[in-house]
């Protein structure tokens, strides 16, 4: 079976890449940024989904089934140009699957899409709306992107579409949401909150990825791992020092003396959890993380 995965030089598109190798899949990747030293078994085209050069991989190697990794997040791509990246790859992307003949699809997405609250509830389902683009409106197109490949899921029901929204990962790349946010020394909090925070091994997070397409997941499902953990206890267990400071100051000292670049919307994350319920995705595939929250932790930790 041959599987076409865009932003495959990404750090969960390179794992999850290796991992479909080591499952028996032919895998070819798309993607703007090189990897160097691929392993051989894995085929590379530098291209923007966007454009034709991609397109005209989906048309020469006709993969049976893709996966969407090619998504950017306002930590990464500051410019008006990721919501392009995001939206409009997405479009092209379910595009060039449904004219070429792609049988299954896995639109990887963030379970940041049901956004954080004071009223929320504490466990979100699959059914929810979006609530963060109106506090948030950095996430805006990753919601945009997430709710047009829902999408395909009745405008092409020959295809196999699931979508994933993937609770923040942690490991030793030290790449990511959750990781970007712990990168200094100091930890920025709101005080007077402690939300939990839920998080998975970058490793699980690959292997639920290929769990998806190997069960021909159809729908959305929450993907999450150990147990949610207080975010002060994060911040502690990865070595790190908190800076509990009232909001107003909280918004001044982003991007300041060591502490990380914010946008204002991201407060409302730091004092609400967005925690959700992922047993759906678990029955399908019978899914079970190898790393639970402390191991996790440590080997952020301990990476060089």
């Amino acid at each position: 079976m041959k599987v076409l995965v865009t932003g495959i030089s990404g750090t969960l598109g390179k794992l999850t890449a290796v991992k479909l190798v080591q499952h028996g899949y032919e895998v070819v990747g798309i993607d703007r940024r090189p990897w160097p030293n691929a392993p051989e078994e894995i085929e590379i085209f530098q291209a923007d989904i966007r454009k034709r050069p991609a397109e005209d991989v989906f048309r020469t190697h006709r993969p049976d089934a893709a996966i969407h990794m090619a998504t950017v997040t306002h930590l990464v791509t500051q410019s008006p140009d990721r919501m392009r990246v995001n939206l409009y790859g997405t479009r092209a992307f379910i595009h060039h699957c449904a004219a070429y003949g792609v049988k299954q699809t896995v639109f990887v997405g963030r379970h940041t899409f049901y956004g954080a609250a004071a009223d929320s509830p504490l466990y979100h389902t699959e059914d929810e709306p979006p609530m963060s683009t109106h506090s948030f409106q950095e996430l805006a197109d990753l919601v945009a992107a997430d709710l047009y490949a829902a999408s395909a899921l009745w405008r092409y029901p020959e295809i196999a579409t699931s979508v994933l929204r993937v609770v923040y990962t942690l490991g030793p790349s030290k790449h990511g949401t959750l990781a970007s946010y712990l990168h200094g020394p100091n930890v920025p909090l709101i005080m007077g909150f402690d939300p939990l925070f839920q998080f998975m091994h970058e490793d699980d997070a690959a292997e639920a990825i290929v769990s998806a397409l190997a069960h021909k997941l159809h729908g959305i499902y929450n993907v999450s791992g150990p147990t949610p953990v207080p975010l002060s206890t994060i911040v502690r267990a990865a070595g790190r020092r908190p800076i509990p400071a009232p909001e107003p100051l909280f918004k001044l000292g982003l991007g300041r003396l060591g502490l990380p670049r914010l946008p204002a919307g991201a407060a409302d994350h730091l004092k609400y959890p967005i925690v959700v319920d992922s047993d759906p995705f678990r029955r399908a595939t019978r899914f079970t993380y190898q790393y639970d929250e402390r191991e996790t932790i440590n080997s952020f930790r301990a990476a060089r």
